[in-house]
This record gives structure tokens, sequence and C-alpha cells, in this order.
């Protein structure tokens, strides 16, 4: 696996603190909170690839 690209995200505090909340609810970090959502953001546009879909599972 490549290495994870790290760069600067700038982001209201009230959309902070809204991720902050939601990660804890979902037992995550913040950062994987947004990865999470970016990724899913981005399969369900179908700019990413599904790697279960083409696994065949």
């Amino acid at each position: 696996m490549p290495p994870r690209k790290n760069f600067p995200l700038r982001i209201s505090p009230e959309l902070y603190a809204a991720l902050e909340r939601w990660a804890a609810d979902d037992l995550r970090s913040v950062n994987a909170q947004i990865e999470y959502l970016l990724t899913r953001a981005a399969k369900d546009a179908g700019r990413l690839k599904d790697k279960k879909k083409e696994d065949g599972e």
C-alpha cells in the first residue's frame, strides 16, 4: 500500500465540532471520519472504484 498523503484542511470551527461529535458517535477519530465521508462520497459519485464490488464480494 502506498504511503498516505498529508495535506492541510481549513474548515470552520462549527463544522469541525460537528465532525468531532459524529466521529465520537461512530468511535472514530476526526481524521478517520473525514476520510470515511470523503471515500463514501467519491464512491457514490462514481469517482472511486469500490474494491469490494471488483473482488466479487
